[in-house]
């Protein structure tokens, strides 16, 4: 996926670079900063900061990863949160900005992020978290690059307590009445059970129960007796297998077509590298993952049933007993399309993510 949202230590993160928020001043701050230089090789890393100088918030400099696996550390000073009058969000932004900007200046296929200011500089999470996943989104608009952003806790992901709060409002009604639809049905067919085992039934006629024996003579065939099928309903295996529906491949392409939207626009919405459309491309029998088809759904905008068809042409369904399908019918239904939010609350309920 270009854009992965992961639990993890940055300082332990494969990628050609990783961010540090850096000191303003060329020496080894706290949090973040503090683990860089210490995973990194401390006398080296500072050598290479003091070269520098003095940065200012929004600004970004690169120097070698040393003993990091990575290729490169990317410094930027994240801008200390004064209530988001004094332009905070805006010095926020050009974090991630220059930083991108830098990495693909270096020639960087990979990059990873902690989600800036959000530690002693005291920038609340979820607007620090908009910020990033808007920085990260338009970048990857224009740009082929795998993006991490890493995180420890789970409350750097936790959205708006109101729409928090509804998503799990969803799955709990959705989840009652898959129970109580089971259950009913359960119960339904044992009192049916019962019914019909304690009624009373007329005894049949002898001459009902006595069936006559048929003679040699009146004996029919047994081809006779058996129903046939009429001679044009019969149909081959082969005949079955020619006149198969729409693949998953041409479903999608047809989507694509009649939305008027670019295969690049439609992979990259759906946080897709061009390596796997292009497998689905050349492979007219491709079998995609789960999340790769609604990831697809998602970046078509398609409403409930055109998704539920798109994804039984890969052989799958949603089911309302499974909590990462009813998040994803939430966001159908609401008509939320932006896959990033969608990644956050799939993340925030442990739940895979979606993409390749």
């Amino acid at each position: 996926m270009p854009f992965q949202i992961i639990r993890s230590d940055i300082t332990k993160i494969k990628a050609d670079a990783i961010v540090n928020t850096a000191n303003p001043e060329p020496v080894c701050g706290g949090g973040v900063d503090s683990a860089v230089y210490k995973a990194a090789g401390a006398k080296r890393l500072l050598a290479e900061r003091k070269k520098i100088g003095p940065m200012k918030a929004g600004q970004a400099a690169i120097t070698p990863a040393f003993q990091l696996d990575a290729r490169f550390i990317i410094h930027t000073v994240g801008p200390v949160w004064k209530g988001g009058w004094r332009g905070e969000k805006k010095l926020l932004r050009a974090c991630y900005d220059n930083c991108l900007g830098l990495a693909i200046k270096n020639h960087c296929e990979s990059i990873a992020f902690p989600l800036i200011s959000t530690g002693v500089y005291g920038f609340p999470k979820e607007k620090a978290l908009q910020i990033a996943l808007a920085a990260v989104s338009e970048f990857l608009t224009e740009h082929e690059m795998t993006v991490y952003l890493a995180v420890f806790d789970q409350e750097s992901f936790r959205l708006s307590g109101r729409l928090y709060s509804k998503i799990e409002e969803f799955i709990d009604d959705n989840y009652a009445e898959s129970r109580l639809e089971a259950e009913y049905a359960s119960g339904n067919f044992s009192e049916r059970r019962k019914l019909i085992d304690t009624v009373s039934m007329p005894p049949l006629p002898d001459s009902m129960l006595k069936m006559p024996e048929p003679s040699c003579a009146s004996a029919a065939p047994q081809s006779q007796i058996l129903p046939q099928a009429s001679a044009g309903a019969a149909r081959s295996l082969e005949d079955v297998i020619n006149n198969v529906g729409e693949t998953f491949q041409e479903r999608l392409l047809r989507f694509i077509d009649e939305r008027n939207l670019t295969n690049a626009q439609v992979y990259k919405k759906a946080n897709l590298s061009r390596k796997l459309f292009s497998k689905i491309l050349c492979n007219p029998d491709y079998q995609p993952k789960k999340r790769t088809v609604i990831a697809f759904a998602i970046a078509l905008q398609l409403n409930l049933d055109d998704t539920k068809d798109l994804m039984a042409r890969a052989g799958f369904a949603l089911s309302p007993g499974s909590r990462f399908d009813l998040v994803i019918e939430y966001f159908i239904e609401k008509k939320v399309y932006d896959i990033y939010t969608i990644n956050v609350a799939l993340f925030d309920h442990d739940l895979p993510m979606l993409g390749e």
